[in-house]
């Protein structure tokens, strides 16, 4: 009898397929999910989860394929549980970009006292003493 796969292994196993064809379908995924695990046994819904991904992406979305998930297992419709896995998958795959989130790998890291530094400047000059003010920059020069 073959080992039951757990929601985990599925999703793991979508990522790596998105990892060594970035350029692939998710219909591709999702077809080489049923083509893998189809003929065997159904994941026990006892581990129904994926790995966490809120440094990524909020909750509610990366769990949204779950209940899909739960629906597949219950029907025994590994096309539910594929297409559930791909939800998922689409939102940490897709959320750091919609959102324009800073740290998304796509883009160069946004340098946050580009718009500050000349008010910085202003207030400092301003309500900073000159002898603090020098103890302050011999504390940065090298």
């Amino acid at each position: 009898m073959a080992e039951k796969p757990t929601v985990t292994d599925i999703f793991q196993f979508a990522l790596d397929l998105r990892k060594s064809e970035p350029n692939g379908s998710y219909d591709d995924v999702k077809s080489r999910i049923v083509s893998k695990f189809g003929s065997g046994p159904f994941p026990d819904t006892a581990y129904l989860t994926i790995p966490e991904y809120d440094n990524i992406v909020p909750e509610e979305d990366w769990t949204s394929g779950l209940p899909v998930v739960l629906r597949g297992i219950q029907n025994e419709s590994w096309k539910e549980i594929a297409h559930g896995i791909m939800i998922s998958l689409e939102q940490v795959e897709n959320y750091p970009k919609q959102s324009l989130r800073e740290d998304d790998a796509s883009k160069d890291w946004r340098n946050r006292n580009e718009g500050i530094a000349d008010a910085e400047e202003k207030v400092l000059d301003k309500w900073m003493p000159e002898d603090l003010m020098e103890i302050a920059r011999r504390q940065i020069r090298p």
